[in-house]
């Protein structure tokens, strides 16, 4: 029960906190640059923002990789909260975190669709996307992010919201390596301390879920 308080009030607070304590919003022109970044219309915008958004597209596939296998055994279905999270990052996956129960085992076995997430292949890739967006940016300008954060509520929430991923992911992580039989807190910490690449390196080369039928 502390757990579930504990995540129902964090994101009560960050949903407070991107509404009402989050710099002013200019809507037409948050709109515009989000259609830009969407469409690839990247001319002019500092690199620091495309990564970062497009690296916010990476997260909700991370977090699929591991939230829908734990939703197997879980009594609230797990992929309303991982499909929102592709638009709405934490504040989708918060309420997942605040129902699930502790689930240390699959049940059943793996269809197509949880066998792709379950495969190295799409952590490997993700992680090469990654890193490919992690080069880019250090074009970026980082005195013109640093404002535009203080200024625009959308870079400002964008910018926190990849922080809470990186925070939550090891509240899911430890499940995910027992199911695996996977115990070793040295590698926990590893995969857990490191924002987004510890999350993929683990992606990467996790053991084969073990299932029980």
């Amino acid at each position: 029960m502390t757990r579930k308080i504990i995540f129902g009030l964090l994101w009560l607070g960050f949903v407070s906190y991107a509404f009402f304590f989050a710099p002013p919003d200019n809507f037409p022109e948050s709109l515009e640059l989000i259609k830009n970044l969407s469409t690839g219309n990247w001319q002019g915008i500092n690199p620091l923002i495309i990564s970062l958004f497009n690296i916010m597209g990476i997260w909700p596939f991370v977090y699929s990789a591991v939230v829908f296998l734990d939703g197997r055994n879980q009594k609230i279905p797990a992929w309303p909260f991982a499909s929102a999270a592709f638009g709405l990052g934490a504040f989708a996956l918060l309420p997942y975190l605040a129902l699930r129960e502790p689930n240390q085992i699959f049940i059943g076995e793996k269809n197509s669709f949880l066998k792709i997430l379950d495969s190295r292949i799409l952590g490997i890739l993700l992680t090469i996307g990654t890193a490919v967006l992690f080069i880019y940016s250090l074009q970026g300008d980082w005195a013109d992010f640093v404002q535009q954060w203080q200024t625009s509520r959308f870079i400002h929430v964008m910018s926190l919201d990849f922080v809470m991923l990186s925070l939550l992911f090891p509240t899911l992580l430890g499940d995910d390596m027992t199911r695996r039989g996977w115990q070793n807190n040295q590698l926990f910490w590893l995969f857990a301390i490191i924002p987004l690449f510890g999350p993929l390196i683990y992606l990467s080369i996790r053991p084969s879920l073990n299932t029980e039928n």
